[in-house]
């Protein structure tokens, strides 16, 4: 049967927790505009506890510094919407929920603004994701549409994509 050409979020969501499955990978997830939405659309797949270790909502600044290990310095002077505040989100989240000693294969994270309006000088729609794989980091940008629950809504749909995009990549490390 042939791929459809658009996937529905939950198609996505099933594909990825299949795909970590297979891979014996796991994930963790540390969310700041998206509140939990992003975990919860993963667990909500039977067979997530396999491949899930949790997620932790930093929407404080100071949770993602404390927490996520998210440099202070960066916060500082650019705030929590950046592209290096989700690199560092997503790496630090592996770590905070390392198992035995052992990191999460992935993490993933989302930062931004929601709205209604601009925050921090950034409009509403302005959104990192975070993905941290072995020893590299990457963000991905997004300038989003809509108001405050479609802007999460696509960050999560977004989120789970870049995932997938990553785990396809291979493991180049």
């Amino acid at each position: 049967m042939p791929e459809a050409v658009h996937t529905t979020a939950a198609d996505a969501t099933a594909e990825l927790v299949a795909e970590l499955t297979a891979r014996h990978f796991t994930i963790a997830v540390a969310e700041s505009l998206t509140g939990g939405l992003l975990v919860a659309e993963l667990v909500r797949i039977p067979g997530a506890s396999n491949v899930v270790r949790g997620g932790v909502v930093a929407y404080d600044s100071a949770v993602k510094r404390d927490l996520l290990q998210v440099d202070s310095s960066v916060l500082n002077v650019h705030g929590p919407v950046h592209a290096d505040v989700a690199k560092q989100m997503a790496s630090g989240v592996r770590t905070l929920l390392a198992v035995n000693g052992v990191r999460a294969d992935i993490g993933v994270s989302t930062t931004g603004v929601a709205g209604p309006g601009s925050d921090g000088g950034h409009p509403a729609g302005t959104v990192f994701i975070g993905l941290s794989k072995g020893t590299g980091s990457w963000a991905v940008p997004l300038h989003l549409n809509g108001d405050r629950a479609e802007i999460r809504a696509e960050t999560v749909r977004r989120a789970i994509d870049a995932v997938r995009a990553l785990i396809a990549e291979g493991d180049p490390e």
